[in-house]
Formats: C-alpha cells, sequence, structure tokens
C-alpha cells in the first residue's frame, strides 16, 4: 500500500483522509501529558506535511490524567482521546490502532525520550510503500543515546536473548517509537497475545517471519529519569512472552505460511531469518547432555589430584573446545576448516564467562557452605554449567555462527542441455 507523497500545507481539512494516526498510550500522566501532547501536536502542525491525528490512549488511570486527555482533545484540532477500562500498553495500542481509519498507524511514549525529529524518517518509508514497519533504534552506531549503564546493559542483553532464542534481525525491539502500515496492522494485531510491553517484539518477530520489511531509524533518545517501568516486573513478562511466542513458532500454530503468502515480499523463507530453530535446538540439546556428562566425569576424575578449581577449569576447557566443534559441524552446519580458528577463539571468549558463571557459582557455595560435600558441589555446577549453556547457544545463533545461519539456501542449479 502506498498514499499520495506530494507535500501539502500542515494545516488539513477534515475531509481529507488521515496519513499518520500515533498513539500516546498513557497510565497516570497528569504531569507529563499536557507538555507532551502541545509539544508533539506543534512539531507536527509545523514540520509533518500530511494530515494526521493524536490519538491519546488512556488504559485505566487513576489520577487526573483521562480529564487532561479529554480537555486537549476538546481544544488542540486533530487531537483525539481514548479510555480503557484496563491497563496494558499493548492493549491501549492494540485498541487504538484498531479503531483508527489512518493509513499509517505509530506511537511514542509520553516522556517523549525520542527526539522528534526523527518521526517523518521514521514513516515515510511506510508512507512511500518501501517498508512495512518502522522502529527507532537505541543501538545503531550513529545513534546518541543519554541514559545509565544499568539501563543500557538491560536493553543490550534482551536484544541479545531475542536474537539467540527467536532469530530477530532487528535491534531494538523496545524503543517507544514505532510506526506500522494500517493493513499490515489489521492482519497481524490478532495474532498478537500479549497486552503488555511484549507486545512491540511480539508483532516484530511475527512481521519479520512473514517476510514483512522493517525499517530502522536510528534516534536520538534521552532516558526519562521519572520512568515508572518496573523493571523486574518487564523482565519475568518478557520472558515468558518470549517462551510462549518460541513454543508458538516451534510447533506450527502461527499462519507464518499463510502470512508471507498474503503480506510477505518473499513468500520463500525470509533472508536474514535464521531458520530450523526447532532442529538446531534438538541437536544443541543433545550435544549439551553430552558435554555436561562429559565435563561431569572429568570433574569427578580431575577433583582429587588438582583441586577443586582447577578441576573446573580443566574440564570446562575441554568440553567448550569439543562442544564447539561439535556444534559448528552437527547443529548450525559448518563444514570445512575456514574460520574454523576463530569460531574456537569466540567459543573461547563465551567459554570464559561460563568459567566466571561456575567459578562463582563455587565460590558462593563455598562461602554459604565451607564443609559442602563432593556431590553438592557437583550438584551446584551442573546448574551453572547448564545456565551457561544457554548462554552458550544465544552466542552461537546469534554471533559465533550467525552469519552461516542467516544465509538463505542458494538455489538450485537447473540442467540444461546443449
Amino acid at each position: 500500500m502506498s498514499v499520495d507523497t506530494a507535500l501539502r500545507p500542515p494545516r488539513h481539512g477534515r475531509s481529507e483522509r488521515t496519513v499518520l494516526d500515533i498513539v500516546v498510550p498513557v497510565f497516570n500522566e497528569e504531569v507529563d501529558l499536557e507538555p507532551s501532547v502541545r509539544r508533539l501536536h506543534e512539531h507536527l502542525s509545523g514540520q509533518f506535511p500530511y494530515p494526521f491525528r493524536i490519538t491519546i490512549a488512556d488504559n485505566a488511570s487513576t489520577d487526573a490524567t483521562p480529564r487532561i486527555a479529554m480537555r486537549l482533545a476538546a481544544e488542540l484540532p486533530y487531537v483525539t482521546a481514548l479510555r480503557l477500562p484496563e491497563k496494558g500498553r499493548g492493549r491501549a495500542l492494540r485498541a487504538a490502532w484498531s479503531a483508527s481509519d489512518a493509513q499509517v498507524l505509530a506511537y511514542c511514549d509520553v516522556d517523549l525520550s525520542t527526539d522528534l525529529a526523527a518521526l517523518l524518517p521514521l514513516v515515510a518509508p511506510l508512507i512511500s510503500g518501501h517498508s512495512d514497519l518502522a522502529i527507532g533504534t537505541r543501538l545503531a552506531r550513529s545513534s546518541r543515546v543519554v541514559r545509565g549503564a544499568k539501563r543500557e546493559f538491560i536493553s543490550r542483553s534482551y536484544n541479545l536473548l531475542l536474537r539467540g532464542t527467536l532469530g530477530a534481525g532487528f535491534s531494538d525491539a523496545q524503543c517507544g517509537f514505532k510506526a506500522i502500515r494500517a493493513d499490515v496492522a489489521h492482519r497481524l494485531l490478532p495474532l498478537v497475545e500479549d497486552t503488555g510491553w511484549f507486545f512491540d517484539t511480539e508483532l516484530l518477530v511475527l512481521a519479520e517471519r512473514s517476510g514483512l520489511r522493517i525499517h530502522e531509524v536510528p534516534v536520538d533518545w534521552v532516558d526519562d529519569p521519572d520512568s515508572r517501568v518496573d523493571i523486574v516486573a518487564t523482565a519475568v513478562a518478557d520472558l515468558k512472552g518470549i517462551a510462549r511466542l518460541g513454543r508458538a513458532l516451534t510447533t506450527g500454530r502461527l499462519p507464518l505460511a499463510e502470512l508471507r503468502g498474503q503480506l510477505g515480499r518473499n513468500p520463500d523463507p525470509v533472508p536474514g531469518v535464521p531458520t530450523g530453530l526447532p532442529g538446531q535446538l534438538v541437536r544443541f540439546a543433545a550435544i549439551g547432555v553430552a558435554s555436561t556428562l562429559a565435563y561431569a566425569l572429568l570433574f569427578l576424575l580431575l577433583r582429587d589430584p588438582v583441586g577443586a578449581y582447577a578441576a573446573n577449569l580443566l574440564a570446562l576447557v575441554i568440553t567448550a573446545v569439543g562442544n564447539t566443534a561439535a556444534n559448528r559441524r552437527l547443529t548450525f552446519g559448518v563444514r570445512g576448516s575456514a574460520g574454523a580458528a576463530t569460531h574456537q577463539l569466540q567459543g573461547l571468549i563465551v567459554f570464559a564467562l561460563g568459567l566466571a558463571l561456575t567459578s562463582g557459582a563455587l565460590a558462593a557455595l563455598h562461602t554459604w557452605l565451607p564443609a559442602a560435600s563432593q556431590a553438592v558441589e557437583l550438584l551446584v555446577l551442573i546448574v551453572a554449567n547448564a545456565v551457561a549453556t544457554l548462554l552458550r547457544f544465544v552466542a552461537y545463533r546469534s554471533w559465533i555462527f550467525r552469519t552461516h545461519a542467516a544465509r538463505p539456501a542458494a538455489p538450485a542449479r537447473q540442467e540444461t542441455s546443449a
């Protein structure tokens, strides 16, 4: 779908169809709502060349937010207010987008952490029909981001986890600055189950697996020091969402082939999205079980001669080299010696992280239980090694063997006769 891209005066008449509907989901934002909406309205009125609407989607606020939203809707042209009885950012976006008649649907956080100068570059590829979804990314090299180290670490870890578990190719799932073509939204929204913070991620994964084109815009972003997001609760909900969506993708419950045929730009497997995740998980798990058994046997054999810490180190090194080699060939199908040394070096880096994890677990055990038996030591190390194994799969899939996993299969040659 594309729309008329001819420039026009920003102050448009009601008779023109709305091109952009930008939703501002809010919950108890009586302090920030009015200045943010006025700033957004001023920017769109002066800088955006197409008919627009701002929709304030209030989801169950208990303060003065609903009254402020209604007053702004009555006072400012092209501002509307939507009131929902239940909380949930995803629920608010689904309701506002589903009811909109605009051709491009977007949303931004009420704190306007993202520089609004990125709004037109965000939606322009959707208006022209070049792309299907667009996201602001804080993780591009040209992005300018001001936020604490804790949030930076959490954001990068979350997106790395998405790459390793769901094969996500987009860089920033949780930046509160996204847009989608209306026809695509109306097809995908009924399939998105989450009503909270995982809504964005689920929508993007479904879009990517359906062969849709996702446009990324580097943004300037300043963290809101007054953010009320519960990081722990959000992280737990996201992990549950990843597990649920992973099961749906693995079992084939989602109509991806149908979506690719109806919406995708290429009905074949999507280039850049690793395929065969279920098979990879099975092979990786089998190799992981064998590696864990080998690790346990080596640790027991070496424990008395060299001590617990040295035994842990030697057992991990030996099994790490074997694990990387086995997964290189069996899980990710890499043949030949080209790149083998690099893969082993990268595998050893991941091994070092596993060593730090398992050694830390052993040190914690000896601090809490100085007289712990070998059986307890082994149990703690097996649990820590299992966590390290999960991290290893994420690293294999999203870093070490990513280029190979993402490479689309070459078309079969056709025989020709003279």
